[in-house]
């Protein structure tokens, strides 16, 4: 235990998320360390961020102005929407270059052990966006763990009496793995996601 405003400061930087005490505590010595400078410019940064980072009023993914870009993009098909639980999981997949279509952000997962129900998520404002004739596919790209499992079979059950075809990402076996080290599940995935090879 340090005292006074140094403990104040390795506390803060362990409620950061996958922070510990021990990288806690090197993340204060480094800012310590650092030339007043390095400090004040970080200082400045997420001043601005919270300042002028918000939530798209459409997808709810992040952005600095009211729409976000993907959403201010006319080139993207507004028939497919992708839902995800966070906003890091839109740039996962936008990095694949494989999805053209808009995203909505749910903003996380269903957890009745954390205390998140489906009223905490933006599940609402995506029913709403439903409502648009135009759409013709959901795509639930919700994380493969329990959560994301819970999240998408709640969605699926509100999204079906709509008649808009959805579907789910395939999970299965990573590339370069080896069959040995899959879990049961993962391997169970790989199974029924299973597709014919064309001659």
């Amino acid at each position: 235990m340090y005292e006074g405003i140094i403990q104040d400061l390795i506390d803060e930087l362990g409620r950061l998320p996958g922070i510990g005490p021990k990288s806690a505590q090197r993340i204060a010595f480094h800012i310590i360390q650092s030339e007043r400078v390095d400090v004040t410019r970080l200082a400045d940064v997420l001043r601005t961020v919270k300042e002028r980072v918000k939530f798209c009023s459409t997808c709810g993914n992040i952005t600095e102005e009211e729409l976000c870009r993907i959403c201010r993009d006319p080139r993207r098909d507004e028939t497919l929407i992708c839902v995800v639980e966070e906003s890091k999981d839109v740039i996962a997949i936008e990095k694949t270059r494989e999805f053209r279509g808009k995203y909505h952000v749910l903003g996380g997962a269903l957890s009745p052990i954390d205390g998140i129900g489906a009223e905490n998520l933006r599940i609402r404002e995506l029913m709403v966006r439903l409502a648009d004739p135009a759409i013709v596919e959901i795509i639930i790209a919700t994380d493969p763990n329990l959560e994301g499992e819970a999240t998408a079979t709640y969605l699926s059950r509100m999204i079906k009496p709509l008649g808009i075809k959805i579907s789910r990402l395939a999970s299965g076996l990573p590339v370069g793995g080896d069959l040995e080290y899959a879990d049961e599940v993962t391997l169970g995935r790989a199974f029924e996601g299973r597709r014919t090879l064309e001659n």
